[in-house]
């Protein structure tokens, strides 16, 4: 288990980020484990002949272990809650490559015994392993992901952490926490990842005004943090809202008198925003253009139906409960 012991000034200071660089590395789970991740199978299916057309392509998916472990260097923790990719990239970059043979068998050796033969040979060299990683990362999201799957998933994770933040104001931290995963626990100023299948010790981690950090996520399947305890306070957790990515959605129901009210479109929309949503994804699912939904969004936040709320350069709407009375 991991126990994080957290004081006031601790809870306090708890935040929310999404990372571009985490999801492009636990992104490469879905070429090893692709069954793990059905939400994002249809995703990947279409991604697949651009991915094996990398030179890198085999780089890449020597970094995920056989039981899905990446190393600790691979994702570090985001500075902000909304950095870009090309930033994070850059912590990366400066990496002390003398770390990478130790958290790369710390990854490996547990579950698969030795390192990959494509890692192994490289680690003689470990300046240039660490930048072949990050140019075959950069060149994976500029080819792969960028285009058009990290819009779709950047609107599921600031959705998410809106999400978080009014149960955060609405419930306590108590409520928040039990609600990210049922691996976690929080009692009496300790919030416990039950990692009990994988560790053989318990680990106990002082945050001591350092920061906590909560990552949502496409690519993981339980609340995690880092393999070694010696990084900054961190925690990755399923990312809610993922079934709207697994392909066409049907058109929203309304009823005939909300229709009537409203007219069509905009009851449609009030529909959709029983949780945080950008313009962007509800044009995706609406089918329309964004330039439609934000008129149609006007009117309804006049109407005092919807609000909205800004993560990063996002701006994410919601009905309010106002709107939940009407469309309920």
């Amino acid at each position: 288990m991991y126990r994080f012991h957290l004081g006031l000034a601790d809870l306090a200071a708890v935040s929310f980020a999404c990372s571009p660089l985490q999801e492009a590395v636990l992104s490469l789970r879905m070429w090893t484990h692709p069954d793990s991740y059905p939400a994002q199978q249809a995703w990947f299916r279409r991604l697949r002949p651009a991915f094996e057309q990398l030179e890198s392509h085999r780089l890449l998916r020597s970094l995920i272990a056989g039981n899905r472990y990446v190393a600790d260097f691979l994702t570090p923790r985001p500075v902000g809650p909304a950095p870009g990719f090309r930033s994070e990239l850059g912590v990366l970059r400066a990496t002390d490559p003398a770390i990478l043979r130790v958290e790369l068998e710390r990854a490996f050796l547990p579950h698969d015994g030795r390192l990959p033969p494509l890692l192994a040979e490289r680690l003689t060299e470990p300046a240039r392993l660490l930048e072949e990683i990050c140019l075959a990362l950069e060149e994976y999201w500029e080819s792969c992901l960028a285009p058009h799957w990290w819009p779709r998933a950047r609107s599921v994770l600031e959705a998410d952490i809106v999400h978080r933040a009014r149960t955060l104001a609405q419930h306590g931290v108590g409520v928040l926490l039990a609600e990210l995963d049922q691996r976690l626990r929080w009692a009496d100023g300790v919030l416990t990842i039950d990692r009990s299948s994988g560790r053989r010790r318990d680990v106990d981690i002082l945050v001591d005004r350092r920061g906590l950090v909560f990552t949502p996520s496409c690519f993981i399947r339980s609340a995690n943090t880092f393999i070694s305890d010696q990084h900054p306070p961190a925690i990755a957790y399923p990312a809610r809202g993922q079934g709207t990515m697994a392909g066409a959605l049907d058109r929203p129901s309304t009823s005939r008198a909300l229709e009537q009210l409203l007219g069509a479109p905009k009851a449609r929309l009030l529909s959709l925003l029983h949780e945080p949503v950008s313009t962007t994804e509800l044009a995706l699912r609406l089918g329309i253009t964004p330039g439609a939904v934000s008129q149609h969004l006007a009117v309804l936040l006049a109407t005092r139906l919807v609000t909205r709320a800004r993560h990063g350069r996002s701006v994410l709407y919601l009905r309010s409960p106002l709107g939940d009375e009407l469309a309920g």
